[in-house]
């Protein structure tokens, strides 16, 4: 067999870099959604967010979520919201590690508990080249608790961090032994 052309070369490095981007997309409740009804603040308990991670919101097309400072969260002011999302889902990708704030769009359901507070790490093994623009719309139908049965949790999501790296670790070296002896 002949030498492989550098465009297989490269076309072989670059599966190996992409078996090496992993993120968690969280959905945000789980199949409760984003809710008045959902415990929000347990929902994210011994979770670990990181740069590169995606937040799916999904509520009813007359609700929204809001990205806020650490000032408006405590007072479910929206006034002066970072993003604003509307529509029934919203994506929400974790670019810079730091506490992320989301509140609700009617501030009674925000003072009633409708609002998320997340601590992002720095995970630069594990985050994307880049992530996805935040995007509003309909993914799927605006959801309630009694007509979406199969909306997927957290943890159908969820990868091992540790799990992938060494799965790209080995793509690696399978890649470098393939363009050594081929």
């Amino acid at each position: 067999m002949g030498k492989l052309s550098l465009v297989h070369i490269v076309a072989i490095l670059i599966l190996g870099l992409a078996l090496t981007c992993n993120a968690t997309t969280y959905t945000v409740g789980d199949s409760s959604g984003w809710d008045i009804s959902s415990d929000l603040d347990s929902w994210a308990v011994g979770k670990t967010f990181a740069v590169g991670d995606v937040l799916w919101f999904q509520y009813s097309s007359q609700e929204s979520v809001s990205e806020v400072k650490r000032e408006n969260y405590n007072t479910c002011n929206t006034s002066n919201a970072l993003f604003t999302g509307r529509g029934g889902n919203t994506s929400i990708p974790l670019t810079r590690p730091g506490q992320w704030y989301f509140i609700s769009g009617n501030k009674l359901l925000c003072l009633g508990g409708e609002k998320l507070e997340v601590n992002v790490q720095d995970d630069h093994v594990d985050a994307p080249a880049s992530a996805p623009q935040a995007q509003t719309g309909s993914l799927r139908p605006p959801s309630s608790k009694s007509n979406n049965p199969t909306v997927p949790t957290s943890a159908g999501f969820r990868r091992r961090r540790r799990d992938s790296f060494v799965v790209a670790s080995l793509g690696f070296f399978a890649s470098f032994m393939l363009v050594v002896y081929i």
